[in-house]
């Protein structure tokens, strides 16, 4: 299975499926990284492992849906079985979900439904939620709306604070979209018609 992957940031849950990849556990080819960042670290990530890269910004104020076109065909040009956006902090808009031909999965910092959005671990700092967690979820045109592929439950301690509860979640949240490519690959893990 051939897989392009998207990201904003420093590629932490990039670098969790590179590695597994590099250890035979995932068997999958990561066909290309791709950012609307340039330079972003999960981009050197993908350089250093040597992944094709390739950078679609999107200017303040510019046209999304051309964006989104254009996003779309550098995806396709790659010829992936599955979209991963991990860490990708752009809503995908229909231009690219109806366009790209293949199925895409996102990680999210929360146990969806509960705090879609780009803020879910503030969110459920600030709402004090004894438990939380992080989803790997298809990708439909909603935010964060997609069926629910895996989850995993992470406790709240007392004296967390965003950063803090961020970084446990992030520890499950690579060794899940690990597991989720993994089971996705090898028909355990069946992907919903979108």
């Amino acid at each position: 299975m051939r897989i392009v992957v998207l990201v904003s940031g420093s590629g932490t849950n990039l670098q969790a499926v590179i590695d597994a990849v590099s250890a035979g556990s995932l068997p999958v080819e990561i066909a290309a990284v791709g950012s609307d960042v340039p330079g972003c670290g999960g981009l050197e990530r993908a350089e250093q492992a040597g992944i094709s890269t390739f950078a679609v910004p999107l200017a303040r104020g510019g046209d999304r849906a051309a964006w989104n076109s254009r996003l779309r065909d550098e995806v396709r040009a790659f010829s992936p079985d599955l979209v991963v956006s991990s860490g990708f902090m752009r809503i995908l808009g229909a231009e690219f979900l109806d366009g790209v031909g293949v199925p895409i999965i996102n990680t999210h910092p929360a146990l969806l439904p509960s705090f879609p959005g780009a803020h879910a671990v503030r969110d459920a700092v600030e709402h004090g939620v004894k438990i939380t967690g992080c989803t790997v979820h298809q990708v439909d045109a909603g935010v964060d709306t997609g069926p629910i592929l895996a989850q995993e439950a992470v406790r709240v301690l007392p004296d967390d604070d965003v950063d803090t509860l961020h970084e446990r979640i992030k520890v499950e949240e690579r060794r899940l979209l690990v597991e989720t490519i993994a089971g996705i690959a090898d028909g355990r893990i069946g992907l919903p018609s979108s």
